[in-house]
């Protein structure tokens, strides 16, 4: 089905994914797309939705550097079918989204997104990628939990490829930072620390859409090289 969309809105559409419908929050450049990406919310059994302030954020900056940014709710979230499958299935829809998103627009840059479990949805999905060969350009990790968090949860979280950007707050009450730095020490992959900041950036979100908007513009590894 092919996606309807008005340049400079945010439009809501469903798709078909493996276990029902996938709703999905688009928000299109003001211009022609530049790019594709595919931005994951925050735990849905904790009230998690693709409307929540740190997700919303982070498409809003890839539509403004020209990226046509998806946001699904992931399963049991608004008119999204299924439920809960704990990272398996939500990667899935992800990948089913990518797919979607790859057919409508052949051939231009791929962005994966994330706040806190939908970062370690986004990481899930990077490897699954990387796996079938398709190149992601950008990789968007903020908030992501690895090991043990708040609430009793255990997130194993794969290595990302090293031109992820991670993203996480100085004073996160939910994922300690010294665990995010026992995941990427292996990887020697750099973390952004964002000062004072909480596990939801409050107050900090103009701190995270520049060190977004940073990345985006940076140019590619072959220049730097």
């Amino acid at each position: 089905m092919a996606l309807t969309i008005t340049p400079g809105t945010t439009t809501r559409t469903l798709i078909r994914g493996e276990a029902g419908e996938i709703e999905l929050l688009i928000d299109s450049p003001k211009d022609a797309v530049q790019g594709i990406a595919v931005v994951g919310h925050p735990h849905p059994m904790q009230g998690g939705t693709a409307d929540h302030k740190v997700p919303h954020q982070l498409a809003r900056e890839l539509s403004a550097h020209g990226f046509l940014a998806v946001r699904p709710n992931f399963r049991g979230v608004g008119a999204t079918q299924g439920e809960h499958d704990a990272g398996v299935g939500e990667t899935n829809d992800m990948l089913a989204v990518v797919d979607h998103l790859r057919e409508q627009y052949p051939g231009l840059p791929l962005a994966l997104a994330g706040f806190s479990f939908g970062a370690f949805v986004a990481a899930l999905a990077s490897v699954r990628l990387t796996q079938r060969g398709i190149e992601i350009d950008h990789l968007i990790l903020t908030g992501m939990p690895s090991g043990s968090v708040a609430n009793h949860r255990s997130y194993d979280t794969p290595p990302v490829p090293a031109n992820a950007l991670v993203i996480h707050g100085e004073n996160d009450e939910r994922v300690a930072l010294s665990a995010i730095f026992d995941w990427a020490r292996p990887q020697q992959l750099p973390v952004v620390v964002v000062p004072g900041a909480d596990h939801f950036f409050t107050g900090k979100l103009p701190v995270l859409r520049r060190q977004v908007a940073s990345y985006l513009e940076r140019p590619p590894a072959s220049a730097e090289a």
